[in-house]
């Protein structure tokens, strides 16, 4: 791990706010480790690893990284990005471009922690290109303030070449939320598949918005898009899941599941399914209510409260 001089003191308080986030911080250290750290509008922290190139720089209010895996290779350990901001008010961008050619399999693991913001903006815009026959695993996990004053608002945009591979995975269920407004959008070719899975715990007056789409525009394409949101108290939640079938044999799947707790939630969901090419499949679940009642009285007769009972499910759900 190479840190930048003169941010050893800063270092260690991005390296506290990762691990508030659920971030091991002997992974980041690790110099057999693939790692980005970001503080506000400036790497701190870089280190690479055989097979990973990695370019990276400033911009305005933020910071950009070109990864790419090289071709064929298969990056044993994850690849780990820490993302933080240090001050109470500001506004932080991140552009990634993830490459992943041809044959190369690689894990990545994000932590993005601002567990000290009253009011931080994040933008994040990502671009990945899952090469023919590579895999690629995106984890993202968010930690933020319980002040509520955190938005984040994150643009993925993949395209999956044939025969690739693409799993994202979003959380955000430890913290407040404050305003969230994530979108992710799959351009899959011959043969490739992609899984996007949200989770999402709104608490208070917290705002969720999230949009995801499968583009099955290659034959036999497959992929699933899952969100599940628990909104408590008045949050105000809504999710769109999207796929479209434009090609033959393509099977697509998409599921809605909101837990609703609290007489002044608003939640929507709204399943869209588009078939233009007639040997293509697609499905979708949705529902949205309080939690299973029949698994509430299970729990609260073997002696949980209510409250206990709720909690106990509602982790269940996001673990």
């Amino acid at each position: 791990m190479r840190i930048t001089q003169n941010y050893s003191k800063e270092f260690e308080k991005i390296v506290e706010a990762y691990e508030k986030s659920g971030g091991e911080a002997s992974k980041i250290l690790d110099k057999r480790v693939a790692s980005i750290i970001i503080s506000g509008d400036k790497i701190i922290g870089l280190n690479s690893v055989d097979g990973v190139e990695i370019e990276s720089g400033k911009m305005e209010k933020g910071v950009w990284a070109k990864i790419k895996i090289l071709k064929g290779k298969k990056i044993e350990m994850p690849i780990h990005l820490c993302t933080g901001f240090l001050g109470k008010e500001g506004e932080q961008r991140v552009n990634f471009d993830f490459n992943v050619e041809e044959g190369a399999n690689v894990k990545f693991i994000s932590h993005c922690s601002f567990p000290w913001s009253k009011k931080l903006t994040h933008k994040m815009l990502a671009t990945v290109r899952v090469g023919k026959n590579a895999s690629m695993i995106y984890e993202d996990a968010h930690f933020h303030s319980e002040s509520g004053g955190v938005t984040l608002i994150s643009d993925t945009h993949a395209t999956i070449e044939e025969g690739g591979r693409y799993k994202n995975s979003f959380e955000l269920v430890k913290t407040r939320v404050g305003a969230l407004k994530v979108k992710m959008d799959v351009d899959l070719k011959e043969n490739a598949t992609a899984e996007l899975n949200s989770k999402v715990r709104g608490r208070k007056d917290d705002e969720i918005s999230i949009v995801e789409t499968l583009g099955l525009n290659g034959r036999n394409a497959h992929g699933i898009a899952k969100s599940t949101v628990i909104a408590t108290d008045e949050t105000r939640a809504r999710i769109v899941n999207e796929a479209f079938g434009n090609a033959p044999y393509s099977k697509g799947h998409i599921e809605c599941n909101e837990i609703t707790k609290g007489n002044h939630v608003d939640v929507s969901t709204l399943p869209v399914l588009k078939v233009t090419n007639d040997l293509s499949e697609l499905t979708h679940e949705a529902s949205i209510g309080r939690v299973n009642s029949k698994q509430l009285n299970t729990l609260m007769a073997k002696g949980m409260s209510e409250e206990e009972a709720t909690e106990f499910i509602i982790k269940g759900l996001l673990r």
